[in-house]
């Protein structure tokens, strides 16, 4: 069975950081590219940041500088480093698994909300 499970959201100050985990199973990991979305109840899914298999990462100007993604392939984890955290930050993430013959697979999402 196929798994993305989400951890490490919650609720920090405006500028603080979290680290956000994606555990992966029943996939072989390095043949997904990642990506994290974030979504609130009034807006549209918003990427905010892809790693490919290669580890080549990209963000949008919204969270560049301040989101970090990466991958451990010996834990088949996925994280979400947050730096200088705002407000608007506060959303659900998900974490997106994705390989090149369109297969997909989605979390369920953990909450972050930052506090003003």
């Amino acid at each position: 069975q196929v798994q993305l499970v989400e951890s490490g959201g919650g609720l920090v100050q405006a500028g603080g950081s979290l680290r956000l985990s994606c555990a992966a199973s029943g996939i072989t990991f390095s043949t997904y590219a990642f990506d994290w979305y974030r979504q609130t109840p009034g807006n549209q899914r918003e990427l905010v940041a892809s790693i490919s298999r290669g580890g080549e990462t990209i963000y949008p100007d919204s969270v560049k500088g301040r989101l970090t993604i990466s991958r451990d392939t010996a834990k088949n984890t996925v994280y979400l480093q947050m730096n200088s955290l705002k407000p608007e930050d506060t959303a659900v993430y998900s974490c997106h698994a994705r390989t090149l013959r369109g297969l997909e697979f989605w979390g369920q999402g953990t909450q972050v909300t930052v506090s003003s």
